[in-house]
């Protein structure tokens, strides 16, 4: 009964501080893709803008490859991102 107290309670302290831990690391984690995407058209390395934004370089590749794929999503949506046929500048008889 000695043994099972302590142990009952450590793992009760565990659970708690690993509960309370949860929003700190959740919002730690959100990155501003647009100020990302901005800063890297201005022609920065991943690296920079990882430090001037001060979040880890995965952040910027991870937001990097997010960003082109909605742009893409948005431009097969729109009726004049459609690709027009070369065919008739390209035959001049």
């Amino acid at each position: 009964m000695r043994k099972i107290v302590p142990g009952v309670a450590s793992a009760v302290f565990v659970i708690t501080l690993g509960a309370g831990l949860r929003p700190t690391i959740a919002q730690a984690a959100k990155v501003d893709c647009a100020k990302v995407t901005s800063e890297l058209n201005s022609g920065k390395k991943a690296a920079t803008v990882a430090q001037d934004l001060k979040i880890s370089t995965s952040s910027v590749y991870r937001c990097k490859h997010k960003v082109p794929k909605a742009a893409a999503t948005a431009a097969a949506a729109s009726p004049m991102a459609a690709p027009t046929s070369s065919k008739k500048a390209a035959s001049t008889h």
